[in-house]
């Protein structure tokens, strides 16, 4: 037999090698347990006869699927996608495979596909998961979990540093002359939500500026293009997003009233201009592409999503490179970007 014959058998490789098909086994899949020699020789047979293991064998035989499951609220999103492909592009060398889930930001359906994944894979990647404390503690009680934009005390979390990026954000508005902003909210039950407006809260109190909490609105487009007659009914000058998809529905639906963004002043003119600053979050490809681009707040997902898949990898092969799961707390740290949508009072 060759390799270019029909996928050679584990009894082949061990007939070749002089040993029994379970010392092939043990060859492959606990080295630890068979001495050198017999390894090497196994190895060297495999190889000749272009043997493959078979992976659910591996499975049954070992207890492990060398999967890993990843769940993310919307794939729609593009915030998620640079992170599912962090996350793949890590695992891509490695000896495990990914699959993706997606919730479609409906929390009965994260928890139905996070308790169906845990009899499937090895561990499960759970990026801003919307479920109760007491959900996840259940799935973590039954498999590997690791959190991303999420703590808990069940499972081991990555997180992006918000403080710098609203900090900066409330800074801004400030020396344009704002005084008076709101805070579009996402959605309640997610921890990102909360942590963005306890930043941004407590950067605005430390100048001075009012900030009004407007929603909760769901976390696209349409939510922002709902928002934008409240954030005019509120008599705000700037905006605050939870995201960028609903700070580009409010500009477009500002844009449809006759609102200017940022806003404009008649040379000559005494008195306040008239329009709205919109600030967003995330830095999502489209953020650049408006008119105009919009100022928002960075999220390094690239660093998030290999951190997530580093720590991950750690958990479930201790023979995983023994580099910092963590990347060091300057690339987990957001900052703004100021564009075209932000302007003077």
């Amino acid at each position: 037999m060759s390799a270019d014959s029909t996928r050679a058998s584990i009894r082949a490789v061990a007939n070749l090698a002089g040993v029994s098909p379970s010392t092939v086994s043990r060859a492959l899949n606990s080295p630890e347990l068979v001495n050198a020699e017999t390894r090497r020789r196994v190895l060297e047979c495999a190889e000749r006869l272009g043997y493959q293991p078979n992976r659910a064998a591996q499975s049954l035989v070992l207890g492990r699927t060398r999967n890993v499951g990843l769940i993310v609220p919307d794939i729609a999103n593009p915030f998620f996608a640079p992170f599912i492909k962090g996350v793949e592009a890590y695992f891509r060398d490695t000896e495990f495979a990914v699959f993706l889930a997606d919730t479609d930001e409906d929390t009965a359906t994260e928890v139905r596909l996070a308790e169906a994944m845990v009899e499937r894979v090895d561990g499960l990647i759970l990026c801003a998961p919307r479920m109760s404390g007491t959900r996840l503690r259940a799935v973590a009680s039954k498999t590997t979990v690791v959190l991303a934009n999420r703590t808990s005390r069940t499972a081991p979390s990555v997180l992006l540093d918000f403080q710098p990026g609203m900090d900066q954000a409330a800074a801004h508005v400030h020396a344009l002359g704002h005084r008076r902003c709101a805070y579009l909210s996402g959605p309640a039950n997610s921890w990102s939500n909360r942590q963005r407006r306890k930043f941004i809260g407590a950067a605005c109190a430390e100048r001075g500026i009012e900030l009004v909490d407007l929603g909760p609105y769901e976390p696209r487009f349409t939510g922002g293009f709902r928002a934008a007659d409240e954030v005019l009914a509120a008599g705000v000058t700037a905006v605050f997003a939870y995201n960028d998809l609903v700070a580009l529905g409010v500009l477009s639906r500002l844009t449809a009233r006759g609102v200017p963004v940022p806003g404009r002043h008649v040379p000559g003119e005494t008195g306040e201009s008239e329009g709205v600053s919109i600030v967003g979050f995330d830095d999502v490809p489209m953020a650049s592409m408006t008119n105009p681009p919009l100022t928002t707040v960075a999220m390094p997902v690239n660093a998030l999503s290999r951190a997530a898949a580093a720590t991950m990898h750690s958990m479930l092969d201790p023979g995983a490179p023994k580099a910092p799961p963590l990347p060091p707390a300057a690339e987990l740290a957001t900052r703004l970007l100021i564009r075209g949508t932000t302007g003077p009072v």
